[in-house]
Parts: structure tokens; sequence; C-alpha cells
């Protein structure tokens, strides 16, 4: 076996190992709310979360798309680099989850990609259409998220609020349950399909593929590699948007998986690749202020928030030092 294909396929292993930690990392983030709320218990809400996920991974490759070859040029991206970028969002990754911060897998992969290609080609590897997706991503993930959490929890509010206790958390609960299994399939029909991307971006690169195209099989094993790390669990990410950040009601818990679910699915209609991490917890916070502001412990969001602002330039300048090393060793 040659050089080259050795180091393809240890290229497409360290791609496949981003996915699990998305997978591990960002799963959690679906389901914190009806886990908090108790809706769901953790392990039930683990396997609704695998399939979904799996589901929503499989429905779609408009976001693949535009990861694959609409954020940097793909002639600019190497065997080496693309795996010196995959490696640094798994070291990224893993940090955060440990720690317990929910940072974004998306904006690391994308600053991966962009240190990657900037290490051999400088700003004009960049495709400035696709990062226009990823800026309009953002204003969607954080601002969209949240308002229309806020709405919908003031409506609930407004329309509920004269209601039985018991009545309504019984309504509330049993529509937590369908807005989580809607929220994991969109997470899956949006992050899933980043890595598949990068995927087969790489068999281009190797010569595997003679233009970009995302086969089958290529979508089944990122799609089941996402799901095995959701399989894994991220408690502290758990802890942390469930209880830590702020304690939910069910109603809340809908409002702000509803109002997630609903933005992801509408930027991944247009291939967008937001942050689902950053439009799930935005919409948390939504739903926590339309009951009252005092309900979210604000340190524990600036903790979050930090995370979120040095996950870009932590994975950008990692990518870039492992491209340029790579490059010199290879």
């Amino acid at each position: 076996m040659s050089a080259i294909s050795l180091a393809l396929i240890f290229a497409l292993a360290t791609i496949l190992m981003a996915e699990f930690v998305n997978g591990w990392t960002d799963a959690p983030n679906v389901i914190a709310t009806v886990v908090a709320t108790g809706v769901m218990s953790p392990k039930v809400a683990i396997l609704m979360a695998v399939i979904m996920n799996t589901l929503g991974a499989m429905s779609g490759t408009a976001v693949a798309a535009t990861v694959g070859k609409g954020i940097v040029d793909p002639s600019s991206l190497t065997i080496p680099a693309i795996t010196a970028a995959m490696l640094s969002i798994v070291a990224w990754g893993t940090f955060a989850a440990r720690a317990g911060l929910p940072v974004s897998k998306s904006h690391a992969l994308l600053a991966g990609l962009a240190g990657a290609a900037f290490a051999k080609d400088g700003i004009g590897a960049l495709q400035w259409v696709g990062w226009e997706k990823v800026i309009i991503g953002m204003m969607l993930s954080v601002v969209l998220g949240c308002i229309a959490s806020f709405i919908v929890g003031r409506l609930i509010v407004s329309l509920a609020g004269a209601s039985k206790p018991m009545r309504t958390k019984r309504a509330f609960d049993r529509l937590s349950v369908v807005a989580a299994c809607f929220l994991a399939f969109n997470h899956g029909l949006n992050d899933g399909q980043k890595f598949m991307g990068v995927f087969a971006t790489t068999l281009l690169t190797g010569g595997v593929l003679s233009t970009f195209e995302i086969p089958f099989w290529v979508i089944l094993l990122c799609a089941l590699t996402m799901a095995l790390g959701t399989s894994a669990g991220g408690w502290r990410i758990i802890q942390t948007l469930g209880s830590r950040m702020t304690r939910l009601q069910s109603w809340q818990g809908f409002a702000a998986q509803a109002a997630a679910g609903c933005t992801i699915f509408g930027a991944s209609s247009f291939g967008v690749p937001l942050s689902t991490t950053h439009t799930i917890t935005s919409a948390i916070v939504g739903a926590a202020a339309s009951r009252r502001m005092s309900d979210i412990r604000w340190v524990v969001l600036q903790r979050i928030v930090l995370a979120w602002l040095i996950t870009f330039p932590v994975c950008f300048v990692a990518a870039f030092a492992a491209a340029r090393l790579a490059a010199a060793l290879f």
C-alpha cells in the first residue's frame, strides 16, 4: 500500500474521529432540556437522539456541499493539512467536553479548514460566498433562536397561564418529546452533514473521486459515526445547559426546542452551516427569559460565550500551525 493511500486512510480516520466527537459533544445540547425537565430519562433521550440524528444526517446534502466546496478552495487543502485540521477539532472538542463547555464543533470545523487552507495559499484560499452563509448562520443561531424562543414562551404564558398546572404540564411534557425529536433530526440535518462534506473533499483531494460528490456510503458512514458518538453521551454539557445555566419547566423546554428546531431546519434548507450549539443555547436563554430574566445564571452564560468566542481563533491557529508542520515534514 502506497504512502499516499496510507495518508489518505489516516486523514479519513481523523474525520470520523471528529464526527464522533461532534456526536459526543453536540448531541447533549439537543437533549439537555428534556433530561433536565424530567420529561425523558437520560438513556431514552440518548437513544432518541441517536435515531433522529442518524435520520437527519441521511436526509440531505445541501450543508455538506457548502462545507465541502464553498468554505475553502479544495485545491488549497492537502491530505496532511486536512488531517491537521481534524486533529485540532478533536483536541478542542474533547477539552471543551471535559470542561462541560458547549462549544460549537461547526465553528471549530470551519476555523480548522480555514487555518489549514490559509497555511498553503493565504487568504485567497477562502471562498467568500460560503463565508457569507456562515455569517448568516451566526446571526440566525444567536439572534433568531433566542427571539423566537422568547416569543413562543410569552405566547404560552398568555394562552395557557390560567390553565390547571398538572394538565398543562402533561400537555407540554408530550409536546416536549415531539419537539426534542424534531430538534434532534435537524441537528443531524445540519451538523451531521458538515463532516460528510469534508470527507468528500478529502476523497477528491486523494484522487478517489474525480469530481466533488457525496456518495451514499459516505452519508451512511458519517451518520453512523455521529450516532456512535451520540450514544457515548456528554453529561457535563447536559448539566451545564440543563441545570447550571438555568432551570426550565417543560413548557420552556418545548419553547426552546421548537424555536431551535425551526431555525436549524430553515438554515439547512438553504445550505447554511450554522452552529446548532449556539442556536440551542440561545433558545434556552430566550425560554428562560420569557418567564423572568433572573432565572438565567449570567456567570455560567458568560463562561459559555467566552468559549464560543475563542473557538474560532484557537482552532484556526492550531490547524494553521499543524498544517505548516505537516507541510514541512511531508
